[in-house]
């Protein structure tokens, strides 16, 4: 994989971590491809989706968050 560079100030040094969602899956971010899809009580509509785990990268100089869409999740 390419070196991760902040895009707001150019740093090389960013620090790996991760976003939590506390919805179904508690824990860990997920990327949806395609619009987002409601359901009746207001959930987004995952069914059949290609879903991603969400990496999160802080730049250490000025604390910029790049967000990575990585590996395929569930």
């Amino acid at each position: 994989m390419a070196v991760k560079s902040c895009t707001a100030c150019g740093n090389e040094e960013l620090e790996p971590g991760f976003m939590s969602d506390e919805g179904a899956h508690p824990g860990f971010g997920r990327w949806i491809r395609g619009e987002l899809q409601t359901g009746i009580f207001g959930g987004a509509k995952v069914y059949n989706k290609e879903l991603f785990e969400v990496s999160a990268y802080r730049c250490t100089r000025c604390f910029h968050l790049e967000l990575y869409a990585e590996k395929p999740g569930y």
